[in-house]
């Protein structure tokens, strides 16, 4: 069930790594305790420099023509950037913290095999000690991120602006996009029979009933009982933010509506029946609790939904119906049947996708199929849900090729915020540093920072 995003794997990986050096290097390989610089409420220690060194390595990252000064910047601007987020008050609870570090943690456990193992492997006494750490290491980062966040949030482009940016691009300079696909989709989900529906309903309230009367614990419920992967093994646990819609819509308005202490009554979305506690009310931010059951699908559903997208296939390719028609008036994907059944991209929010770096199970189900060429049925249940089938069709391709405006609008629009956007953080960052307390220890005068750190 994909209703929470999680974190980018790669930042724990390379934590995992920095930890590492952090906890177990000599005194004779990482000085301890040199200061580089002060940037308003923060230390970057010489060992910070060595630390992020070590890591690059550790990642096969070229070090090559990459310098103690050019590290020593990039620390210096993430930990202004997280110096402002605390003036500005910024909302960041340790409860988000907290529950990101448990995370890492279970991460770290999977990947060592055992609580006994990280702790040996970080050459750490004690748990807590050990959690303490990661606190202070996420939250610097959440911060550092969370003010970045806030510069751009509010920039925007007008098309006169993207027309600008384009044309100012060499023509030998323009970029290279390569091979996209539009694709669409027809999806029969196996009908649940009103007797499992109910079912299910009636299990959620016996549990909401063991909760609220018998006093039982919602998170031993969860972990017990949950179909949920991404939250069982953390008792159901979810923090939820009103202002970063990463949740079914449906499950958003159960939980946004409810008051602390409160549990919904049984709910349905596309991933299955659910109920939902809230445990903490934080201004935007929620903490809730929830359990989720999927509905059983008899073999005779599944035959069911097999034999009618059989015949929707088979009408559109008689030319009875449209591939479009057909999504429009069969299919029982509610995003995309609107739209002929075209797919959006959900790292783009456009319709193509670029084969480089299409997620892998649909490019396995889609790379075979010439343009226009629907596939056979295919049974899906990658979304943690219950089973369905599906019908996929590519409706346009675009081959590798130079920019052009019309075509690739979407893309240069994306290249002309980033480039507008780089330069509201530069101003940001100059601005900044010209009203902060900042003091460069003279053993790096030397350094020639893109930035004015040592305020000449």
């Amino acid at each position: 069930m994909m209703l929470l995003y999680p974190r980018n794997m790669k930042f724990i990986n390379s934590l995992l790594i920095l930890l590492f050096f952090q906890f177990s290097f000599t005194q004779e390989k990482i000085k301890v305790d040199g200061i580089s610089s002060v940037v308003g409420d923060f230390i970057i220690l010489d060992s910070d420099i060595d630390k992020v060194l070590i890591d690059m390595e550790s990642q096969g990252i070229t070090t090559r023509g990459v310098s103690k000064c050019q590290l020593l910047g990039k620390l210096m601007e993430d930990k202004l950037y997280a110096h402002h987020a605390i003036q500005d008050s910024l909302e960041l609870s340790d409860n988000e913290v907290y529950d990101y570090v448990d995370r890492q943690l279970e991460y770290f456990t999977e990947q060592l095999g055992g609580i006994d193992k990280v702790l040996e492997f970080y050459n750490k006494k004690d748990e807590l000690s050990f959690r303490d750490e990661l606190f202070e290491i996420n939250k610097t980062q959440r911060l550092s991120e969370m003010m970045q966040e806030s510069i751009v949030e509010k920039v925007e482009i007008t098309p006169e602006e993207v027309r600008v940016f384009f044309q100012a691009i060499p023509k030998l300079d323009l970029p290279i996009f390569g091979t996209e696909l539009e694709i669409a989709q027809i999806v029969v989900e196996p009908k649940v029979s009103e007797e499992e529906n109910q079912r299910i309903i009636d299990q959620l309230n016996v549990f909401r009933e063991d909760i609220i009367e018998g006093g039982m614990s919602f998170a031993s419920k969860a972990l017990l009982y949950s179909q949920d992967p991404g939250s069982r093994s953390k008792g159901g646990k979810y923090t939820l933010n009103r202002k970063k819609p990463r949740m079914a819509k449906e499950f958003r308005d159960a939980a946004f509506s409810l008051r602390e202490g409160e549990i919904s009554e049984p709910f349905k979305t596309d991933f299955g029946w659910h109920i939902v506690g809230v445990d903490k009310i934080r201004g935007q931010e929620i903490d809730i609790r929830h359990i989720l059951l999927i509905p059983k699908i008899s073999n005779d559903e599944l035959i069911s939904a097999k034999e009618k997208i059989d015949k929707i296939r088979e009408r559109i390719s008689n030319g009875e119906i449209s591939f479009a028609d057909a999504a429009l008036r069969f299919s029982d994907e509610r995003q995309t049947r609107l739209n002929g059944g075209v797919i959006i991209n959900p790292s783009t929010n456009d319709t193509r996708f670029e084969l480089t770096k299409m997620d892998p199970l649909l490019y396995s189900q889609v790379k075979d199929l010439e343009d226009n060429e629907m596939s056979m049925p295919l049974m899906d249940n990658s979304d943690n849900s219950t089973s369905k089938y599906k019908i996929l069709k590519i409706t346009n391709r675009f081959d590798e090729h130079v920019a052009d405006f019309s075509k690739d609008y979407v893309k240069i629009k994306e290249l002309a915020l980033t480039e507008k956007q780089l330069k509201t953080v530069k101003s940001w960052m100059e601005e900044k540093i010209g009203e902060t307390y900042i003091n460069v220890n003279s053993d790096s005068s030397y350094c020639n920072f893109a930035y004015n750190w040592k305020k000449d």
